[in-house]
Parts: C-alpha cells; structure tokens; sequence
C-alpha cells in the first residue's frame, strides 16, 4: 500500500493497527463495533475459540428508544448487548472500536453497554 489512501482504506489501516492489540479471551472477550450508514452491528467475541457470546444491532426491534436519532438508537443497542452479555455471564469486555473514532455513536454505544452493566 503506497500513496495516499481514501477513507476505507485508512479505516482498514486503522482497525488492523487496534487488533493488533485487542485480543478477546474467555475471561475478557471482545465486543467488537461495525457502524453502517443507517445502522450498527456490536457482538462479544470470544477470539479464543472464534465464538460469538452475544449480538445486538439496530436493525432489531429495540422498542422506542430514548432520544431521537441514531445516536439513541446506539445507546439502546449498547444496554441491550450488555443485558444479553449478562445472560451468558459476561461482564468484563475489552473495546475494539473497530478503525472508527471513539466520538458519536460508538461513543454512544460503549456508554450504553456501560450503563447496562458492562465493565471495559
């Protein structure tokens, strides 16, 4: 990869760079972030046996979030991961943001997985 690099190819420079270091095990798995034009997509993976613990995106029926917007939709997703993380006895998880800025609506997304009961 030589030159410049349009903003696809600098997230994908970016969320390599992050995995690099943010390993999921059984103890601490990962809750990983994928941010859509109109929609996000969060999942706790185990990265240790490649399993997915718990999944929550917008595109479920999340009852009437608090708020207008996708932001409030992204802190809805969050509380609902973390309650399913719960279910299955997760609660301690490390963040992979996933190449994008920790501002908006990922920011919204941790800080409802957080007040679900999450611990980062």
């Amino acid at each position: 990869m030589s030159g410049t690099h349009n903003h696809f190819e600098r997230r994908r420079i970016r969320r390599y760079r992050i995995r690099k270091r943010v390993v999921g095990s059984a103890e601490r798995p990962r809750l990983s972030v994928f941010r859509s034009a109109s929609h996000i997509y969060a999942q706790i993976i185990d990265d240790t046996r490649g399993v997915t613990l718990a999944a929550a995106s917008s595109r479920e029926d999340l009852g009437s979030p608090e708020g207008k917007g996708k932001t409030a939709v992204s802190t809805a997703v969050g509380k609902l991961l973390a309650e399913r993380a719960k279910q299955n006895g997760v609660a301690r998880v490390c963040f992979d943001r996933g190449g994008y800025l920790y501002h908006g609506r990922i920011k919204a997304l941790a800080d409802g997985a957080r007040a679900g009961g999450l611990e980062f």
